[in-house]
């Protein structure tokens, strides 16, 4: 059951994968957020789901506009998450938040050769 739950996630999923493959690299680095809008949908959609993930991807769509100033924009972290071991943390996380999870990975790093 929880296999038919989670495929219209992982269908989003591939098709973002695909896009950032193939569509993103012809535009270059032009988006004016950070992370970019299809690395802030696929976060969004493998954190918080299909349907609340493609709502968040949505509105941020709709914010990247030339009178948008742009800047740092994080997809909204969800309540039931505890990320302390950062080999549970899916690899897009990771890379939306490197300040967070380098430190994480120095951390026990650090601690695994004490």
């Amino acid at each position: 059951m929880n296999f038919f739950w989670h495929v219209p996630r992982n269908i989003l999923i591939i098709v973002l994968k695909l896009y950032r493959r193939v569509v993103s690299p012809m535009y270059g680095q032009v988006c004016r957020f950070f992370p970019s809008c299809s690395a802030y949908a696929l976060e969004a959609v493998t954190v918080h789901g299909a349907v609340k993930g493609s709502w968040f991807a949505m509105r941020r769509i709709v914010r990247c506009h030339p009178w948008n100033s742009g800047g740092i924009d994080h997809v909204p972290a969800p309540v039931h998450v505890n990320w302390d071991d950062p080999s549970t943390v899916p690899l897009i996380v990771q890379l939306n938040h490197p300040h967070v999870f380098l430190a994480k990975q120095q951390e026990t790093q650090s601690r695994n050769s004490a």
